[in-house]
């Protein structure tokens, strides 16, 4: 027997259990026995050939035994079965500040608790002075990041970001406030993190990050810290360090859980070796879909700061193939090992991937510009038609398909509650007679949810932008969340 234990994206699948305890002498008896037990949990674990999925990982205890023959891995009654899927919830030619040799009369009563530590000391300061780091996001991650990468005296920092401040943004972003809603994230970062140390220089990149820019702007630093909320800029992030050789300080959040690690640092693994591939596209809801705790990414965020200024120092024990995984709920750290994979595409013995890529096609998002206006026509429905259809008494069932504590939040009266995870087994609820009209938040749950009951031959479109855009197009007494 093994205990497993359960992801919070996967446990939509498991009855929201969050550990089981399984017969099996070995891991590959145990995880049948959990297929067995949750039928659904197949296809998020393992492909059509039976093969693990790459963007899932299994340890057993702490160690990564993808390289291993799993049908032989024996399990005791002792062990702990991990799985470990990928989650997602972060100026060009600014001229070169010269190297710093002292620091002022200023500055040294500004860093003296520093100072006074001989692990860091005139010498430690210095190098963060002349320390040049990039910081991709400015918001769950990067908030923290900045606050303390600027307290530390990080002598050069860049900020890549281009959206702007939103109400719903300042549960978690603790770098910006009321009064900078509405105004970029770039300028009220920077003001923040300039009043806390106007000693530091501040480099700007107004950009989405991209396979053309992302090269350039990474070039002229020593360190990147991933601060991203998506799988395209992750893998893109990731890729780009190590063809830089630069070491890629990596955190995701989702909801209670976090995940850290350094990755791209010189022999050992990258983001890719962990995760060969992304998860199918709306597999792993973002934290605007899912959630997360406000104080989560405060945490990770605060050890990918520490790490940061470790590889600065050159002290320490660095998060190199090591995987740290913090659940905030039961207030535990655990660490896993990891290994660089000598096949990986990336980073391995013969990479087969040396130039940046299409990263929205590799994660299986189509572009924008892709999807036809009739295309889009005859499957979705703007929320002023179906608040047309509701006027006119259509007989047509609204259905919400959402989780029951965001119904309590807002709802539209009339709709049918019948959350995602729950659609395949309430089916039969549905009157397949009539035309069916799906909506969640934002539109993406709503968008799988119509996709499913097509397949099973109901007539059903998707509202586009959720009910959110229900509360923007028709209803603005209808709150956001």
């Amino acid at each position: 027997m093994a205990k497993v234990l359960i992801p919070t994206p996967l446990r939509q699948y498991t009855e929201k259990q969050d550990s089981i305890t399984l017969e099996g002498g070995s891991v590959g008896e145990v995880l049948t026995e959990l297929i067995a037990k949750f039928p659904d949990l197949r296809k998020q674990i393992f492909n059509d050939q039976g093969k693990l999925r790459s963007f899932v990982n299994v340890y057993l205890n702490d160690e990564d035994i993808r390289y291993l023959e799993k049908e032989a891995t024996t399990v005791v009654a002792s062990d702990t079965l991990s799985i470990v899927p990928s989650i997602a919830g972060g100026a060009t030619g600014v001229a070169e500040p010269p190297s710093a040799t002292t620091l002022s009369k200023d500055e040294i009563l500004r860093y003296s608790r520093h100072l006074i530590m001989p692990e860091v000391g005139m010498e430690g300061q210095l190098k963060l002075k002349n320390a040049k780091v990039l910081l991709v996001g400015t918001g769950g991650l990067g908030a923290p990041l900045g606050l303390y990468l600027s307290a530390a005296g990080i002598g050069r920092i860049g900020l890549v970001d281009f959206d702007v401040v939103d109400f719903t943004n300042l549960q978690r972003q603790v770098i910006h406030g009321t009064k900078d809603v509405g105004k970029k994230k770039l300028d009220s970062a920077t003001e923040t993190m300039l009043d806390i140390n106007p000693h530091i220089q501040i480099d700007r990149y107004e950009v989405a990050l991209d396979s053309s820019n992302a090269l350039d702007i990474l070039a002229p630093y020593d360190l990147v810290i991933d601060g991203t909320d998506n799988f395209p800029t992750r893998y893109l992030v990731n890729d780009a360090c190590v063809l830089l050789k630069k070491p890629n300080v990596y955190g995701s959040i989702f909801r209670f859980e976090g995940q850290a690690s350094i990755f791209a640092y010189p022999g050992g693994p990258c983001y890719r070796c962990l995760y060969p591939e992304p998860p199918p596209p709306g597999l792993v809801p973002s934290c605007a879909e899912g959630g997360v705790l406000g104080i989560l990414p405060g945490v990770i965020g605060l050890i990918q700061a520490t790490e940061a200024v470790k590889l600065i120092l050159g002290t320490g024990e660095p998060l190199i193939g090591r995987l740290l995984l913090y659940d905030a709920l039961a207030m535990r750290f655990r660490e896993l090992k990891l290994r660089r994979n000598p096949e990986c595409p990336v980073c391995g013995d013969h990479p087969t991937v040396t130039k940046l890529i299409d990263y929205q096609e590799f994660c299986g998002i189509p572009h924008k510009q892709e999807t036809t206006v009739s295309a889009a026509s005859e499957t979705d429905i703007d929320p002023v038609e179906v608040k047309k259809k509701l006027d006119r008494g259509d007989d047509f069932i609204l259905l919400d398909v959402r989780e029951p504590h965001e119904y309590q939040i807002c709802n539209i009266p009339g709709a049918k509650l019948i959350p995602l995870g729950d659609l395949p087994k309430r089916v039969n609820e549905l009157d397949s007679s009539k035309e069916i009209v799906a909506h969640c938040k934002m539109g993406g749950r709503s968008a799988k949810a119509a996709d499913f009951l097509r397949q099973a031959g109901f007539r059903v479109k998707n509202m586009t932008g959720g009910i959110l855009a229900w509360s923007d197009k028709v209803d603005p007494k209808v709150p956001k969340y």
